[in-house]
């Protein structure tokens, strides 16, 4: 749940040639059926070819205009319906039961993860810090999913959500602008809170086993998506870091050479390409 629109349609533009100023000849000798034309000829000729011109133009453009040609109307479609996703899809294609990260591992190897928990839409009250409640308040909170998955080991747990907000796309580009002039997806103090499920690998994941995790405020779709990683043995973190650092090359953190910046990114990557798809998709949801 990358995180901008697709181009306008180009009017269909028409030229025409032009008008000859000659009688066609044919092997030397005036073409069969033709007369010279007069001044007089000529002129109502060319203004003959002036008016079909603008007429098929204007009939074109208008064409274009009536089937919908205009790329801001399908960008704003696909963006309306992936904000009705929430409730238009099952809970398991916007969280697949195993999601496979080929790749997405610490040098490039491969990860699987599993679904152990879902929790039940929600509001965001509860669901966030109070102070990334704030900064995410501008553009509102109609409906927070979450899950959490475990690994192939089940060592780690990482809890990835989408935030389904109320704003339209120009709030939305500058929500995303803030958190990248700000840097406010590196920010400890506004790290997501992770869902913890009893009796499951994650029963013991809360606030202070945070270890990594990721924010993603997207664009074409009024959707923020998120995820964050810990140990699934409940683990204290210190020093937790973003994904993007604790995936770079030569970080030492704990959380780094674990792999968890990986398991928080690979996931939300993959949970936001799923999101996507099923967005541009739509015959193939439930009605």
């Amino acid at each position: 749940m990358t995180p901008g629109g697709a181009p306008g349609a180009t009017r269909p533009v028409v030229t025409f040639a032009r008008p000859e100023g000659y009688t066609p000849r044919i092997s030397g000798l005036r073409a069969p059926g033709l007369r010279l034309l007069g001044r007089r000829g000529r002129t109502a000729a060319a203004a003959a070819c002036v008016v079909l011109g603008l007429g098929l133009i204007g009939g074109a453009a208008t064409g274009s205009w009536l089937v919908g040609g205009s790329g801001e109307n399908t960008e704003s479609s696909a963006y309306t319906a992936a904000g009705g996703l929430w409730h238009n899809v099952p809970v398991d294609q916007l969280f697949p039961p195993t999601v496979d990260g080929q790749g997405a591992g610490p040098g490039g190897a491969d990860r699987t993860w599993t679904r152990i928990a879902v929790a039940p839409d929600s509001g965001c009250a509860r669901a966030f810090d109070p102070l990334l409640l704030k900064v995410l308040a501008p553009v509102g909170c109609q409906r927070l999913l979450r899950a959490t998955y475990t690994d192939a080991t089940q060592s780690y747990v990482t809890t990835v959500g989408l935030l389904f907000t109320t704003a339209d796309a120009a709030a939305m580009r500058a929500l995303d602008a803030r958190f990248a002039k700000e840097g406010l997806a590196q920010r400890a103090d506004l790290m997501p809170r992770p869902y913890a499920a009893k009796g499951t690998a994650a029963a013991g994941f809360g606030d202070r086993q945070r270890a990594s995790w990721t924010v993603s405020v997207l664009t074409d779709a009024p959707v923020v998506v998120y995820a964050v990683s810990g140990w699934a043995d409940g683990r204290t973190v210190d020093t937790p870091q973003p994904a993007p650092r604790a995936t770079a090359t030569g970080a030492t953190t704990a959380p780094a050479q674990a792999g968890l910046g990986n398991e928080a990114q690979g996931l939300a990557d993959r949970v936001e390409r799923g999101l996507r798809k099923t967005a541009a998709t739509p015959s193939e949801q439930p009605s």
